[in-house]
């Protein structure tokens, strides 16, 4: 990696977590500035515009928190306890970029505004909802999950349900919403399973 590569993956880095907790608007080059040290022009001849950064910083902090999410989820045995493992991370592990999950802030700060980060977001979405469908899917073909089981839906209850449950939790300053939420989806997995 050359030395501007570096220095633009640092950019990326230290703007991630700004632009996750005041989002595109709330966020200036300014505040870039200052947490990167770096002039308007040093940051200029490395990202075009504002949005460039806000997107490459976006892209930096889904792959970071899928990372963290998905963690070891690999070396777990059957369907059911994969999804028992990324549901139980999820409530139980901090966001690793400052200011929550960078999914959810992104997909309401830009629900009405910037195109390119609501497009992103949506990508995150469905990759997440990908991801689960494949774990119902070949859980299945197995046998351990119900054959009349829709993965669509179970996904998109397990994500609807963890993000809602993140933002109630993160407005009323407990873990009270995540808790509940992680009983409820611990249920609805357990009706999965075909034993």
């Amino acid at each position: 990696m050359t030395k501007g590569e570096q220095t633009r993956q640092r950019i990326i880095a230290e703007a991630a977590p700004i632009f996750n907790q005041r989002g595109f608007a709330g966020c200036s080059m300014q505040d870039i500035m200052d947490a990167t040290g770096m002039e308007k022009g040093g940051l200029y001849r490395h990202f075009s515009s504002k949005e460039e950064l806000a997107v490459e910083s976006l892209r930096y902090a889904l792959a970071k928190a899928v990372r963290s999410r998905t963690e070891k989820v690999e070396e777990i045995q059957g369907a059911v306890e994969k999804l028992r493992h990324l549901i139980r991370h999820f409530v139980e592990s901090p966001s690793v970029i400052p200011g929550g999950c960078p999914l959810m802030n992104t997909a309401i700060d830009s629900d009405d505004g910037n195109p390119a980060l609501r497009a992103l977001a949506c990508d995150g979405i469905q990759v997440w909802k990908t991801r689960l469908c494949r774990i119902l899917e070949a859980g299945i073909e197995r046998g351990e999950i119900g054959e009349r089981v829709l993965p669509r839906q179970i996904a998109n209850t397990i994500i609807a349900t963890l993000e809602g449950a993140l933002m109630i939790s993160r407005l009323e300053g407990t873990q009270t919403a995540l808790e509940d939420a992680h009983h409820s989806l611990d249920d609805l997995l357990s009706g999965l399973a075909t034993s």
